[in-house]
Parts: C-alpha cells; structure tokens; sequence
C-alpha cells in the first residue's frame, strides 16, 4: 500500500468513527425567557421572566430580551438568550454594557461586563405571563443608547 493509500484509508477510517449526528443543533423558539441577576454591592439578587421583546428595569440597567431558544429534548440541554443590555446614569444619559448571545450551561462564555451588576440566563419558557420583582419600566427612561436607535430605524453605524 502506497503512502497516499494508506493517508486516504486513515481518514476514510476517521470519518467513519465520527457519529452520525455531526450537524448543528437545532433550536427552538420560545415567547420568555427566565433571568437572573446580582448587585454585587448589596448581594440582591432578582429572578425575572419576561416575554422576548419586553424590557425588565435592574438597577440602572434595562435589558431587552431580543430571542429565546432551546434545544429540543432529545439533544444535550442548553438555553440561550440574545440580550442587550444597556445603563442610564444620573443625568439620563445611555451606554451599552451587554449586546449578545448568553447561554444558560455556560454562563462564563459570553458574560456581561460590568462592576456592579450581573445578569445570566436560566432557562427558555413557553409559559406566557411575564414577572418582574423590581420597579416597572418608565418608557422615557428605557431607550436605548442613541446607536441603537439608529440602528432600529435602519441606520447603518460606523465604528
């Protein structure tokens, strides 16, 4: 057997032993998402569940949940949720602190940044009714920073 026999045959036997099921994870859709966030500075801690397109108030911080999906039960168990996160300070002013993709299993992935505050992903629901424990959320106080205003209307944004 010549070398390149023998390289072909070591890959043919590779590929062989690989599973079956080599293709990308599908994923489900579901209308919430359950959340749960931490002031490091007074050790409180909220559970939220809200509807996807919704905006829960932690803090400061105001979190618009974009997308929740879940693999199906016959798959390896992981949720993940496309968040952004944004902060308003004393003078109303907006900045960006989170905008991504979080998943439940591996929180450490893809965390928010911030030195106060931290929110991760437990779980997708198909459950319909959104809870909040914190204060409801004032419109005028919940737009998002000026770039993703633009963004929402079209715009295209130059770093």
């Amino acid at each position: 057997m010549t070398k390149k026999n023998r390289t072909l045959a070591l890959c043919a036997l590779t590929l062989s032993a690989l599973p079956s099921d080599v293709s990308a994870r599908e994923l489900i859709q579901y209308p919430s998402v359950k959340l749960q966030s931490l002031d490091k500075a007074t050790a409180r801690t909220m559970t939220f569940e809200a509807k996807v397109g919704s905006t829960l108030k932690f803090g400061p911080l105001y979190m618009k949940v974009q997308s929740c999906q879940k693999s199906s039960p016959i798959d390896e168990p992981e949720s993940a949720a496309f968040l952004q996160i944004w902060e308003v300070d004393t003078n109303k002013e907006s900045s960006w602190v989170f905008s991504g993709w979080m998943f439940a299993s591996s929180p450490g992935l893809s965390p928010m940044d911030h030195p106060i505050y931290d929110v991760w992903v437990l779980d997708c629901r198909g459950d319909a009714s959104p809870t909040s424990n914190d204060e409801t959320v004032a419109e005028e106080h919940a737009a998002p920073p000026a770039e993703a205003k633009q963004a929402e209307q079209g715009d295209i944004l130059e770093e």
